[in-house]
């Protein structure tokens, strides 16, 4: 396996699409996911024009430069904040809205001004930009919508290595297949969150009065080859990488047994699904779709480690600390259902396929990644 195109292996082509050259700009383009989807366009659609815009405020970011130019994507360095930015950006048919500040602790600290200027008044600006140009628009949003509180209160088993969602739940859109898009929307989601759900309405908004072609993606966890991966994070990529380097990891809240359990989601699965909206926004117009691994593309931390262990060959420290974190939940998987339902889609990418792609990538990029993930 060659991990420095991980997206062209393992992508599984559902569709064949012919249609004249299209022109997309990706915004956040040059963070994992923009960089990731941009690749995967112009790999598979040489014909398309795609542009990627991007602050480089991530650590890390700098790297895909090169690997958007060698693919023939065109990099604009610029910042959604700033309207003035597009006027360089010619007209796109479709807008793929994959920026963000994407940590569920910013702002926390009192200082929320960066993160709801990009995730707010960013996605304003990106809007505007579409209408302008009668553009598609395609939104990267977040599982974090739905309030922690709520999410704290669910109904779960404990198994052996993890806890699970029961069948039996006090709110409706939740079962043991995961969270759905009617679970309740009342109460605090930390503020990364809530300017994604405060994007989600205006962007409705522009769907209904002015006639802009939408669609609202909330995604769980998203990981894979070239994702930056830190404590709020990306914590995926984090888990591995702390294997990888040996270093210690730990096991923070709900008794620190790493029972807590994400669903995670291949960005080249990702790929699939805004491959098939790029093609087919006529028929998701409108709608919200909740998109994530699902519960066969989930694990908790213990299981993670344990997975990590087995490809790495290497066991590390991991210290056990109870006390919960701020803005924490035991548990998230994404119930797919109805993105399904309306396209046919979903992932194939499971837990240990994800860690040896990851694991393969440090390999091969070692000595770029050391001081970013180390």
């Amino acid at each position: 396996m060659h991990p420095l195109n991980p997206l062209t292996l393992t992508f599984y082509k559902y569709h064949t699409f012919h249609l004249p050259s299209m022109k997309i700009l990706i915004t956040g383009g040059a963070g994992f996911v923009g960089s990731s989807l941009a690749i995967a366009l112009k790999t598979n659609y040489p014909e398309y024009q795609v542009y990627a815009l991007d602050n480089l405020k991530r650590r890390g970011s700098e790297l895909n430069i090169s690997r958007l130019k060698k693919a023939g994507v065109e990099f604009v360095h610029g910042d959604i904040r700033n309207k003035e930015d597009f006027d360089a950006i010619p007209a796109v048919d479709t807008v793929i809205e994959a920026s963000a500040e994407p940590s569920v602790l910013a702002g926390l600290d009192g200082t929320p001004d960066y993160l709801i200027n990009t995730n707010l008044v960013g996605t304003v600006n990106c809007l505007n930009y579409a209408l302008k140009h009668k553009a598609g628009f395609i939104f990267l949003s977040t599982s974090r919508v739905y309030p922690i509180k709520t999410i704290e209160t669910l109904n779960f088993v404990e198994e052996e290595t993890r806890f699970a969602l029961s069948d039996e739940q006090p709110v409706p859109g939740v079962s043991s297949k995961g969270i759905g898009e009617d679970f309740p929307l009342n109460g605090a989601r930390s503020l990364y969150g809530t300017t994604k759900l405060a994007s989600e309405l205006i962007i409705q908004e522009y769907n209904e009065f002015y006639n802009l072609k939408t669609v609202i993606n909330r995604c769980g966890v998203i990981t894979g080859p070239w994702q930056m991966g830190k404590v709020d994070q990306g914590v995926m990529v984090l888990w591995i990488a702390k294997h990888y380097f040996e270093q210690q990891l730990g096991y923070f809240g709900y008794g620190g047994t790493g029972k807590q359990i994400r669903d995670m989601l291949h960005v080249a699965d990702l790929y699939n699904l805004i491959d098939w909206q790029l093609h087919n926004l006529d028929k998701v117009n409108g709608e919200i779709l909740n998109a994530g691994g699902g519960l066969q593309s989930s694990a908790s931390l213990q299981e993670l480690t344990k997975i990590c262990q087995e490809v790495t060959g290497k066991t590390i420290p991991i210290k056990v600390v109870p006390e919960n974190r701020t803005a924490d939940i035991r548990l998230y998987v994404t119930d797919n259902t109805k993105v399904t339902a309306l396209t046919g889609w979903e992932p194939k990418i499971g837990i240990r396929q994800i860690v040896e792609e990851i694991t393969a990538w440090l390999g091969e990029n070692e000595a770029d990644l050391a001081p970013i993930l180390k």
